[in-house]
């Protein structure tokens, strides 16, 4: 399987959004990334439930929502509704685990967990074989355009290693600082999922970067 790309609403146009929706409808994206923020889990503030319906209203490829709130349980459902195909949420967040992914499970969507770069993937040992994806943070959480965490890259092999023991269909997704740069250390370490932001949408030609993305090996 080739590498999936997911690119990351926050670093769109948010004053021709629509328009950013549609070159991702005809771009050789995969998903697309909707980053949610609360100002309480992380300091910034992104978006909510109307702009995730009217994005969900355009757009042609699964919404990845993608929860850096406090509390994930009290929306699920509400993300679910409005449009999230694969939602995940801080394991750092949410004090019942196991419950809030089920929760997930039973509004419809597929459940990935997120890992902050200080909290270790031996976390995950109890809930792997119930997880459709885990998201790998690859930056501190809150706001785009970081750089990478180079210490990421073992994460994302010890990750690859308890994933193919204990749930091999699982997807390991990863987020934070990705470029065309490292992209391919980070396939190699085990990703099967890239989220970019400003690499895709700080590009002279978007979708061409998405295309670049795609083929990097």
């Amino acid at each position: 399987m080739s590498v999936l790309i997911a690119p990351s609403i926050l670093s769109a146009d948010f004053l021709r959004l629509e328009k950013d929706i549609e070159m991702l409808n005809n771009s050789e994206a995969d998903w697309i990334h909707v980053d949610v923020m609360d100002g309480v889990f992380v300091p910034n503030i992104s978006f909510g439930f109307p702009v995730i319906e009217a994005v969900a209203a355009i757009a042609k490829k699964p919404l990845d929502v993608h929860l850096m709130i406090s509390q994930p349980e009290r929306y699920i459902e509400r993300f679910v509704k409005a449009g999230a195909q694969y939602l995940s949420f801080h394991y750092e967040g949410s004090i019942h685990l196991n419950r809030t992914i089920q929760q997930v499970k039973e509004a419809g969507a597929k459940c990935g967990v997120v890992l902050n770069p200080h909290t270790s993937v031996g976390v995950l040992l109890d809930s792997m074989a119930d997880l459709d994806f885990v998201l790998l943070m690859s930056v501190n959480p809150g706001y785009g355009g970081q750089k990478f965490i180079p210490n990421s890259l073992r994460k994302i092999e010890a990750l690859r290693k308890l994933r193919d023991a204990l749930n091999p269909d699982c997807l390991i997704e990863v987020d934070g600082g990705v470029n065309e740069e490292n992209a391919a250390d980070i396939i190699s370490a085990g990703a099967d999922v890239l989220v970019a932001g400003n690499a895709v949408f700080k590009a002279a030609n978007p979708a061409q970067a998405i295309k670049n993305l795609k083929t990097i090996v």
